[in-house]
């Protein structure tokens, strides 16, 4: 009954029923009680269909669900209402390298804070996204490249100690995908891909309304895919992926090495006394028209717009959605992602595909952290 409130929004009591296989007093009885629990309330009056309007009910405001979403470069946390809407956001930077003692730790201070700034008068499950790879069974993450001291760091485990509640645990690009499939662009599209271009790149795949992790939760890993034989070596250990070839990354490295060489006058003026420039500087550049800048975008669109095409060919979703900070860049990325695809791609699969940018932005993340929680609360997704 909670999943399909989820799913489906407020409903009259006669509808649930349907679908339950209650009568109109077990129903009855049943709301009552997730009444009572603090799951449900009621939400109005149903359209009038020529006779007395029924009662509404859905998933209750007062319930709070908390989305953390571990970057490589911050920690944003969010505080959303049983609707998944936010109630309270905030973020920080960190450097995920400085381990998970110090940026779980850190996690749980600002969960604290909000506490105590009433935003959680109650804590009904916590939902924590991470970039690396994650065993959703077990809760923790399995070699990831960009994060050192966290292999096997019992991730799901610490939160639940520290916060007594339900926690789930997943990668950060599958809980964006959740996020757009709930509250974005992709409210109405049950097959899609969610793509994120941050420090490094991930997709997330939703088919049939579902996160697609994999046998061992690392699908979607299309950063590490290879497009070329050579090239810069990459968080992993191999050369000519994806990542390293485009990311927020590789972006601040060329950049960086333009600017220090002399090619590029604009890139050369951002850096100054800095150490590195970074993808925000590339995009900057490029809107002042330097050749440079975008030039690094153009190719960058084109890597990504070909790994991309292999996808839509295999999985033929109805669209795809990008995200992450990289995609600040804007149209100018989308516009070369959508001709290296669409020229590379078969007609029929790309007949009717559109390539957008996120309408969630930041807050996709935390949004789908919180979407994923409180799926296993109300009974509508997987446990681990």
């Amino acid at each position: 009954m909670l999943a399909s409130l989820r799913f489906n929004g407020a409903q009259a009591a006669a509808e649930l029923a349907a679908q339950v296989s209650l009568s109109r007093s077990k129903i009855g009885q049943e709301l009552g009680r997730l009444q009572e629990l603090g799951f449900v309330e009621r939400a109005g009056k149903a359209a009038s269909q020529g006779g007395r309007r029924s009662g509404l009910v859905q998933l209750s405001r007062r319930l709070r669900f908390v989305g953390v979403d571990i970057g490589a470069t911050s920690l944003d946390v969010g505080v959303t209402d049983g609707l998944l809407e936010l109630v309270a956001h905030t973020s920080e930077p960190i450097d995920i390298k400085d381990g998970p003692d110090a940026i779980l730790g850190r996690a749980v201070e600002v969960i604290d804070k909000l506490r105590a700034e009433g935003h959680l008068p109650a804590l009904n499950g916590v939902g924590v996204g991470v970039p690396g790879p994650v065993s959703f069974r077990d809760g923790f993450t399995v070699s990831p490249p960009i994060m050192p001291g966290w292999d096997r760091y019992p991730v799901r485990e610490h939160f639940t100690q520290q916060l007594d509640c339900p926690v789930q645990l997943d990668n950060d690009v599958n809980l964006m995908a959740l996020g757009e499939m709930y509250c974005g662009l992709a409210r109405s599209v049950p097959d899609f891909l969610f793509v994120k271009i941050g420090t490094g790149i991930g997709c997330g795949i939703v088919t049939g309304n579902r996160v697609l992790r994999g046998s061992n939760g690392s699908a979607g890993d299309i950063g590490h895919i290879a497009v070329h034989d050579t090239g810069p070596v990459c968080g992993c250990g191999r050369t000519g992926c994806l990542e390293a070839w485009f990311s927020g990354a590789s972006l601040s490295r060329d950049a960086t090495a333009l600017a220090r060489g002399g090619e590029s006058p604009g890139l050369h003026e951002l850096l100054g006394d800095r150490d590195a420039l970074t993808a925000h500087d590339v995009g900057i550049a490029m809107r002042h028209g330097d050749p440079q800048a975008l030039g690094l975008v153009r190719d960058g669109g084109r890597r990504l717009g070909r790994v991309l095409a292999g996808l839509v060919n295999f999985a033929n979703p109805a669209m795809i959605v990008v995200g992450g900070g990289v995609a600040g860049l804007g149209h100018p990325l989308l516009a070369e992602v959508r001709s290296e695809l669409y020229r590379r791609s078969t007609p029929l699969a790309t007949s009717t595909l559109p390539i957008a940018l996120s309408e969630l932005g930041e807050h996709a993340g935390v949004v789908g952290a919180a979407a994923l929680i409180s799926d296993q609360v109300f009974g509508a997704g997987p446990t681990p």
